[in-house]
């Protein structure tokens, strides 16, 4: 196989376990960065810049995190075609699911950037923006897409090779764009040395030209280590989104998406039921979710090394190792997760005071939230869990329409049946109730096994299958992919 072992892990042989732990953990890792690099340029907004910025920069991620649902969806999709392209030994396949997700991105990116430009100002409005936040909003905003080709793309190819089994890669440009977005924060927001302050535009543009660097280092890095992805060649033909590609991408990763946006909407539903209970209660639940986010983190990268290990065995047959893939993956997220809460609610006081201050009513509502709602994210993790395993088989909607009817039916549902007895409190049971009904319908769909017949891997055409064997008789002698 073309490329196979430089940079890449075969997760089809050898000791499932350890593998699964070290391909789960440069993700997670990856996670941690992202969501601390996000929390520390929010702090550099509010205290540099005031309210009116935080809350500029809080509408334009909204919009911000509406579109990588988008591309995250099609770059699970990507992800499991790549997986099981590389756990098949066919490395053209792989690289044809890559070079259609690469090109796809790449004309969403830009198609977002211009209409995002025009019509930041509608968006905005649409979200009902403060008008004292609006000016610095649309900057902020406009900024954004301009960058989003590049963010996007860097995002999809991250996801493309950990398909192809490699989580270091990834691991490190993440590092490298977090380390540029952190150091040029504050120099652009406030103009240090020579450099003149940009306000709220320099922390747009802080966010921008790591996503470009990082972006640049990416392809240089992958075509440097002659990484199996790489195209060359008549290869790069394969950045043109082939149909049958696009039917998948699409057909897969549009559900995938909309997982994404079910999650959100159900937060910010979520929300708008605790402003019901006053200034106090909000304060708390916002802290107590700052806390939630990382709590989540162990379920989102656990699922996604699962899916892409099962992807990769299930298009090399080996389907004896997907149970136990299964049941690895359950363990290591009940263990770390639970491990997590353990520590957050030892010293739940300290950390509480970090986003409270010294309000000790706050920090007491919020401790009365944590000790309610914590545990539920060990049901959360083992649903992710199932998900990612038969996501890694192409089954994508009986995932979405769990979670569709859970965080909306029964969590929405159980807070209006037991807010006449229970008071505010119907708010935090209700995260123990779904996360239950959720992990319980998630284990009986994985258990029935109607999943496993589901079919995902596009099939290469013969004649391209030819011609990029004949692309790769090198002097070198590289050994043409099976296939």
């Amino acid at each position: 196989m073309s490329g196979e072992g430089k940079g890449t892990r075969d997760l089809t042989q050898g000791p499932i376990a350890s593998a699964l732990l070290l391909f789960a953990i440069p993700t997670l890792v990856a996670n941690v960065l992202q969501s601390l690099n996000g929390s520390i340029n929010a702090i550099w907004v509010g205290r540099f810049l005031g309210p009116q910025a935080l809350a500029a920069t809080a509408n334009a991620n909204i919009i911000m995190f509406l579109m990588f649902s988008v591309v995250f969806g099609f770059g699970m999709a990507a992800t499991v075609m790549i997986g099981q392209a590389m756990g098949a030994r066919d490395v053209t396949a792989a690289r044809r699911a890559f070079g259609s997700a690469v090109g796809f991105c790449s004309m969403m990116g830009l198609g977002v950037a211009v209409a995002g430009w025009i019509g930041a100002p509608a968006l905005l409005r649409l979200l009902a923006t403060p008008a004292e936040a609006f000016g610095l909003a649309l900057v902020y905003l406009r900024v954004i897409f301009v960058a989003m080709p590049a963010t996007l793309l860097a995002v999809m190819i991250m996801m493309g090779l950990r398909g192809a089994g490699d989580a270091r890669t990834p691991l490190i440009f993440m590092i490298v764009s977090v380390t540029i977005d952190l150091v040029l924060n504050p120099v652009l927001i406030l103009g240090l040395g020579p450099i003149p302050a940009f306000g709220i535009a320099g922390s747009a543009a802080a966010t921008a030209m790591a996503g470009f660097v990082s972006l640049i280092g990416l392809v240089a890095f992958t075509y440097a280590k002659d990484l199996p992805l790489r195209l060359r060649g008549p290869e790069l033909r394969w950045l043109w989104p082939a149909a049958d590609q696009m039917r998948v991408l699409f057909g897969k990763g549009l559900p995938m998406g909309l997982q994404m946006i079910v999650m959100s909407g159900s937060g910010l539903v979520m929300i708008g039921l605790v402003n019901r209970e006053g200034l106090l209660v909000t304060a708390a639940y916002g802290a107590a979710q700052q806390i939630w986010t990382y709590l989540q983190m162990p379920a989102m990268a656990m699922g996604a090394a699962v899916s892409a290990m099962a992807a990769q065995n299930v298009g090399a047959g080996r389907w004896d190792r997907i149970g136990r893939i299964t049941r690895y993956g359950l363990g290591y997220q009940l263990a770390i997760t639970g491990s997590m809460i353990v520590v957050i609610l030892l010293f739940h006081a300290p950390l509480l005071s970090l986003f409270l201050g010294a309000n000790q009513a706050a920090i007491d509502a919020a401790w009365h939230m944590q000790l309610t709602v914590s545990w539920s994210f060990l049901m959360f993790g083992c649903t992710m869990i199932f998900f990612g395993v038969m996501r890694a088989n192409g089954v994508v909607v009986p995932p979405l329409v769990i979670l569709t009817f859970t965080l909306f039916v029964v969590r929405i549902g159980f807070y209006y049946v037991a807010y006449p007895a229970l008071g505010a409190n119907a708010l935090w049971f209700s995260f123990p109730v779904s996360s239950l009904t959720a992990v319980l319908l998630a284990w009986l769909v994985y258990a029935q096994g109607g999943w496993r017949k589901a079919r995902l891997l596009v099939p290469v055409h013969e004649e391209e299958c030819r011609e990029a064997v004949n692309s790769e008789a090198e002097p070198a002698g590289r050994i043409a992919p099976a296939g």
